[in-house]
């Protein structure tokens, strides 16, 4: 195999927003860097992240990150203690890339476009000096010794460097080159990788109201929605919007709770868990029920739908009445009060059993991977492998999104370029 002997001082392997600010970084520090890439084009998976616009980060506290960083989150302290975000936010605004905070402390773009990001982070590089290298897979890590020397590229070509940054990302979203090709490399240093799994990811169900399609298309605005343990306690709860699909559920809340999901089969053998809605989380059962009973009183000649009918929307109302076998064009007065009772607990607790996820190819985030017990939190360095550092969602560090993702990258990415980047 003929070998070219090109000498780096450091690579990264990665375009993704953790390897281009790694690359920055190194850069910034005077090494001589390469960006080297399997794709034909950098920051795939940035520029379509927020909808196209980019939730760069999040302007909260770092206890409030790491909070919504439940995947490992503790992790980052001695990162964010280095870089933070709002020094981020700083970064990007010396970059000419100005941050709007819109509602939950996301922040974007003030001109929403994902690709203004991208090209400000590689025109970044490039002007450091930094070497970018596309469309090319590399095929593993040398190590010789305890000590990482360089890349083998799948052509047969190897580059050698000081110091080798893997920033390749999760499993999540492959069509944007996140295809898991990290976790060989780590595994031949020495390093577990955790079980991989799905975060912020649909939920599937074979529930009757899903296999019959019945409330397929509703969307629930501000409700809470719980993970229930097999005792019928909740395990999470967030308080957010969903929606009904034609395999399951989704939207906001239900991505957040997905990962607990997931565990909660694990960790109990279940074949399927339960899911509890709550409509009115501002309100508790007793006080609704009452609420419930005067409303009947007092539109006692009117029918269940028209006297409720600002309650919830139409389609869960009239499913909701139906499920405390309440007739639609009932007039309230005909109704026991044990019908009201349940339709209160329908809409504090409506359960609905679902067999698991989406696949991890279809979910936003990727829950797993290089386990962060051997990895170095103030500076990213294999604890096994010398001139060796992990940075991004090969980590196994998984967050909400709203910006905790794609934060958890940079500030990763920017401590393993440092550390990477300065001279022996």
């Amino acid at each position: 195999m003929k070998e070219t002997r090109d000498k780096y001082d450091c690579i990264v392997i990665g375009g993704g927003p953790a390897g281009l600010m790694a690359g920055i970084a190194a850069s910034e520090c005077g090494a001589k860097t390469l960006l080297i890439d399997k794709g034909e084009k950098l920051g795939r998976k940035l520029a379509i992240s927020g909808g196209g616009r980019c939730n760069v980060t999040n302007r909260s506290s770092i206890d409030d990150l790491i909070k919504h960083i439940p995947g490992n989150g503790r992790f980052l302290y001695g990162a964010f203690a280095q870089f933070s975000n709002e020094d981020i936010i700083g970064f990007f605004k010396k970059l000419g890339i100005e941050l709007k905070e819109e509602d939950h402390g996301r922040m974007f773009p003030v001109n929403n476009e994902a690709q203004s990001v991208v090209d400000a982070l590689i025109t970044r590089f490039r002007k450091l000096s930094g070497n970018i290298i596309i469309n090319s897979p590399v095929k593993k890590v040398r190590y010789q010794g305890e000590c990482a020397t360089g890349i083998e590229l799948r052509d047969g070509r190897v580059i050698d460097a000081k110091r080798i940054v893997i920033a390749v990302g999760g499993k999540s979203v492959p069509a944007t080159g996140s295809t898991g090709d990290g976790y060989a490399w780590a595994r031949a240093a020495g390093h577990t990788i955790t079980d991989l799994f799905p975060t912020e990811v649909p939920l599937v169900s074979d529930d009757i109201v899903i296999r019959k399609r019945l409330l397929q298309g509703l969307s629930l605005q501000n409700v809470a929605v719980s993970v229930l343990n097999p005792k019928g306690k909740p395990i999470v709860t967030h308080r957010m919007d969903m929606i009904f699909t034609h395999f399951g559920l989704s939207g906001p809340a239900i991505l957040r709770c997905s990962q607990f999901v997931v565990k909660a089969m694990k960790k109990y053998q279940l074949n399927s868990c339960t899911i509890s809605i709550d409509a009115l989380p501002d309100i508790q059962l007793e006080p609704l029920f009452q609420e419930i009973l005067a409303k009947a009183k007092s539109g006692a000649k009117r029918t269940a739908k028209n006297e409720f009918k600002h309650f919830l929307p139409e389609r869960y109302l009239v499913y909701l009445l139906a499920q405390a076998k309440i007739e639609v064009d009932e007039p309230c007065a005909n109704v026991p009060n044990e019908k009201w009772r349940n339709f209160a607990e329908g809409i504090k607790h409506f359960h609905i059993a679902v067999s698991g996820t989406l696949p991890i190819e279809k979910a936003f985030v990727t829950g797993g991977g290089v386990s962060v017990k051997e990895v170095n939190p103030k500076t990213m360095a294999s604890k096994f492998v010398s001139n060796l550092y992990f940075c991004g969602e090969i980590l196994d560090i998984h967050g909400y999104t709203g910006g905790y993702n794609i934060t958890a990258a940079l500030v990763t990415g920017r401590i393993a370029g440092m550390n990477a980047g300065n001279e022996d």
